[in-house]
């Protein structure tokens, strides 16, 4: 084989990051369903079970996922990686819960380098959370945050620790001598017992087992078969540990960077990164938000647009499209395509606001704000857009849809510097208006 003709193919194959471009809910399982069919793998790289994806099957089916992969739904093989937090028992229910529903999840692969949720990272984000009152981050309680936190401090529990008995016994003893000391004698909660928690997780190992595999080398394999990858985060930018409005943020890293560290793929292999953005805003938990609505606007989008936590049932806090966080998401990420979602929702609106910028203690300001406190203060500067009243269900090419429809979506495109490729107007995995092809 001649000199540099393996880097060559290598260069050709595509490796393709789906990424939300707001603080979450955008819509990316409807999208990484729009594309299943044509990917071979769906990998999921950040992110735990605090976080889900709503897909609606073309038959009505609706499947709330909240740690597998979204093409689970689809013929191609899914991935756990290893920038992933697991709770296993939330996994096997997961699993379990779609095989009875028909859906074979044979294909799953997990990184043997993710790490596991343990009860007391859930005892802890509970007792922690609700210990800080007023000054809460808005976490749901599932451990996600105390479990990133064990990793980083190198005290973490991976899936291949399930592997070896006397390794998760040594790990998790080890850990316990901390965590009980703090729930105990800080916060007067019950100790864990070590010998408990290695009965049910080896329990959990059984069935597992068959999943947990080196999940880099399949994925680097897959590449130079020329095989496509679609590289999924949970959450989205502005929930980005470094990228996002901090400390009301998830507790890794969503955007497309965070997609090479946690799935092991190399930068120089991701071709495309596509961005999935509300025509509006929302975010779930505290936190600030320029654009949130208090009135009956806000009221009327969160019931149209049925804005209410895949994972929590939480209610969304709901405002008008937010143009600033759009250009910060397509910089910040390299997104070359954007997904706009539930545009239907707007249906019915005599005048659509966007936010173009921002006044902040007498100035307007076009960028993200430096600092914390400055993006607490923004205030939103809005350029009215003229409203639709038709119904665009039914839409599926750009003439379908009214003229101020596509005066909005050309705007977004403007603002955002980004092209918009596809446009969702329903919640059904056909209900959509694509202008350009994802893949090619």
């Amino acid at each position: 084989m001649p000199a540099g003709y393996r880097l060559e193919a290598k260069l050709e194959m595509p490796a393709i990051v789906l990424i939300g471009a707001q603080w979450g809910d955008e819509g990316k399982g409807k999208v990484t369903d729009l594309l299943g069919g044509r990917v071979d793998y769906v990998v999921r790289y950040s992110g735990g079970n605090n976080a889900g994806h709503t897909v609606v099957t073309p038959d009505g089916q609706k499947y709330a996922l909240h740690l597998l992969p979204s093409g689970a739904l689809s013929s191609a093989s899914i991935v756990i990686g290893n920038g992933v937090v697991v709770d296993p028992r939330v996994l096997l229910n997961e699993i379990d819960g779609l095989a009875e529903r028909g859906v074979d999840v044979s294909r799953l692969l997990i990184s043997a380098d993710a790490h596991l949720v343990m009860p007391h990272h859930r005892a802890l984000d509970r007792v922690v959370e609700r210990y800080l009152g007023s000054a809460r981050i808005g976490t749901t309680g599932r451990g996600i945050g105390p479990a990133y936190g064990d990793k980083v401090a190198r005290m973490g529990i991976r899936a291949q620790d399930l592997l070896d008995p006397g390794i998760l016994r040594k790990k998790l003893e080890l850990v316990l001598r901390e965590k009980n000391q703090i729930l105990v004698k800080l916060y007067n909660r019950k100790a864990i017992d070590a010998d408990a928690v290695v009965e049910e997780y080896l329990g959990y190992a059984l069935r597992l087992r068959p999943y947990v595999a080196d999940t880099r080398s399949v994925l680097w394999n897959a590449l130079d078969e020329g095989k496509t990858v679609l590289l999924e985060g949970a959450q989205a930018t502005m929930l980005d540990m470094d990228h996002g409005t901090y400390p009301f943020v998830t507790s890794s890293n969503p955007t497309a960077g965070g997609a090479c560290v946690g799935s092991g793929i190399p930068p120089n292999r991701i071709t495309r990164v596509i961005g999935v953005i509300k025509a509006y805003t929302t975010r779930v938990g505290s936190g600030p938000f320029p654009t949130e609505l208090f009135d009956d606007y806000g009221q009327h989008l969160r019931k149209t647009g049925d804005e209410y936590g895949t994972t929590t049932g939480r209610e969304r806090r709901c405002g008008w499209f937010d143009a600033v966080v759009g250009r910060y998401a397509v910089r910040v990420n390299g997104i070359t395509d954007l997904v706009v979602t539930k545009l239907d929702v707007l249906s019915g609106l005599e005048k659509v606001p966007i936010c173009v910028g921002y006044e902040i203690d007498g100035d307007r300001v076009t960028e993200m704000p430096m600092t914390q406190t400055a993006f607490h203060h923004a205030r939103p500067i809005y350029e009215e857009l003229d409203g639709w009243w038709e119904d665009i269900s039914k839409a599926r090419t750009e003439a379908d849809l009214p003229a101020n429809a596509r005066r909005y979506i050309e705007r977004i495109e403007q603002l955002c510097g980004a092209r918009v490729s596809v446009i969702g107007v329903g919640p059904g995995r056909d209900e959509n208006v694509i202008r350009h092809d994802l893949l090619t």
